[in-house]
Parts: C-alpha cells; sequence; structure tokens
C-alpha cells in the first residue's frame, strides 16, 4: 500500500493530519484500528491525515478521547479550534475557557453585535454570509454557530457573572439578514438590558474622538480577581495576561462607559431602531 508522505508546514490542516497519523503510528495503531475507537471509517481517518478532509470539533474531541489529551495543552480541540479561526484567533482557546468561568465579562464591540448576545438566525447569517465568500467551509459555519451557543449556554449557571456590555451604535444600525432577524436581535438586546447582572450601553456615534477603543475588546475578571483582556483585528487577536497592559486597558474600558449612553438611553435608542426596520 502507497503511503502518502506529508508535509507538516504546507498548511495548518497539514499538520493536524501530521500529528493525528505520528501519534497513531507511535501507539502502534492502523488506520482502522483508530477509526474503530473514533467512530469513524479508515477512509476518514485518511482523509483527515492527508489534509483532504478538515477535522470537526466532535472529531477532535473523539481523537482527545482516544490518545487522552482532553483538557491538555496539546489536545486535538485546541488545534482545532486555532484551524479552524486561522490567525484571528492566536489565545481565543484560552480565552473561551476562562470567559466560562469568569465573575465578570467587559466587552466592547463595533459593527455587529457581540457574539454573546447574538441570537441564533443572526449569528447563522453571519457565518453564511462568511461561507458564501469563501472564507470558511459549510462545516466551518456549523461550527461557529455551535461554538457561539457553547459560549452562551457556560454563562447560564448558578452564580451567572456580572457582563457589561458597550456597543458601537454601528452595531444596532448595521442591517443583518432582513428587516425580521434584526428585529428580533434588537428585541434581544432589549431582554439583556433587563436581567439583574447585565448593563448594557450605547457608544453613539457623537462620542466621536472620545470613544477609547478603534477594535473589538473583551476584558474578564476571573474568580482570583486577576484580569486578562483579549482584542482582536480583522487580521490578528491577542491575549494578554500582564498586568502593565491589562489595566490600561480596563482604564479605558471605564473612561468609555462614562461616555457612553447609560442603560435607559440605550434601550430607548435601541426601540427607536426597532420601530424603523419594522
Amino acid at each position: 500500500m502507497n503511503r502518502k508522505e506529508l508535509n507538516p508546514e504546507a498548511s495548518p490542516q497539514a499538520a493536524y493530519g501530521a500529528r493525528l497519523r505520528s501519534l497513531r503510528e507511535a501507539r502502534g495503531w492502523t488506520q482502522e484500528e483508530l477509526a474503530s475507537r473514533l467512530e469513524y471509517s479508515s477512509v476518514h481517518i485518511s482523509a483527515v491525515e492527508t489534509g483532504r478532509k478538515p477535522p470537526t470539533l466532535r472529531f477532535s474531541r473523539s481523537a482527545d478521547q482516544a490518545f487522552g489529551l482532553t483538557g491538555s495543552a496539546d489536545a486535538f480541540e485546541r488545534y482545532y479550534r486555532e484551524l479552524k479561526h486561522g490567525a484571528l484567533l492566536e489565545g481565543f482557546p484560552e480565552y473561551v475557557k476562562c470567559e466560562g468561568r469568569a465573575v465578570e465579562i467587559r466587552v466592547f464591540e463595533i459593527g455587529i453585535i457581540p457574539g454573546l448576545l447574538q441570537t441564533p438566525e443572526y449569528a447563522r447569517v453571519l457565518a453564511d454570509s462568511a461561507m458564501r465568500r469563501g472564507a470558511i467551509t459549510p462545516e466551518q459555519a456549523e461550527e461557529r454557530v455551535s461554538l457561539l451557543t457553547e459560549r452562551q449556554a457556560a454563562l447560564v449557571r448558578d452564580r451567572p457573572p456580572m457582563v457589561f456590555v458597550t456597543m458601537d451604535e454601528s452595531c444596532i444600525r448595521r442591517p443583518v439578514g432582513g428587516p425580521a432577524v434584526m428585529d428580533a436581535q434588537l428585541a434581544r438586546l432589549v431582554e439583556f438590558a433587563q436581567l439583574p447582572n447585565t448593563l448594557l450601553q450605547v457608544a453613539p456615534y457623537e462620542m466621536g474622538e472620545r470613544r477609547t477603543f478603534n477594535l473589538p475588546v473583551y476584558l474578564l475578571t476571573l474568580p482570583d480577581r486577576s484580569v486578562i483582556c483579549y482584542a482582536e483585528s480583522q487580521a490578528q487577536g491577542n491575549l494578554d495576561r500582564e498586568t502593565t497592559s491589562v489595566v490600561p486597558m480596563l482604564t479605558a474600558y471605564h473612561q468609555l462607559q462614562a461616555e457612553a449612553l447609560s442603560q435607559a438611553a440605550s434601550v430607548a435608542m435601541i426601540e427607536q431602531v426597532r420601530k424603523g426596520i419594522s
């Protein structure tokens, strides 16, 4: 049987496949044996190893169980999330884990509704749009929506975190998915503002140069009161734990909140936008 040589440096997907083969062979397993452990076909295993088929979240978790890597720094799930989101999500897998246990979450977003507040329909429109542009595959679109659902579910717990959300005015005025999708999404924002553990504010256009951020920013306060910051652009993301750089970001967020509309005024603006699209 011919053995296809792998080049891990060809692409992140090729590196994933090469690592899968390396671990499989180190344990002396055939593709058929690994397929049995993962409950996939040997053809599927071969396609992932050679980079002809992208791995999925389910496949990665099954591989982690088979190789005893679940929850480790070298877990296939971590590789998968980095592969799925590319350079945008440098540090994002770790951020998501921290987000699920944070006691306070502070979010600033521009252009789109923050993920934690998106309705399934709104999230689906964004994922499908990225798929049509060729930025992601249909499978990745499904995983993107699934990951968002997991993140939202992780916040529904006995002692939920305080969630502070400040959105640029563009988030509520940019039409996504048509009137029905936008109306439901804006209604979701109003519901969010009514929760006892939330604060929703809109940073209006008139803030001008007083808006302290020009990129999306996420700040998490963890149970030990340490604070981490995740910021991203169109091309990259960065997770920062260093106090010397995180504290100024926290200060800038407080300054942003001071300049933004109050929650009552923000809800009034959202309701006004809803009337305009109905």
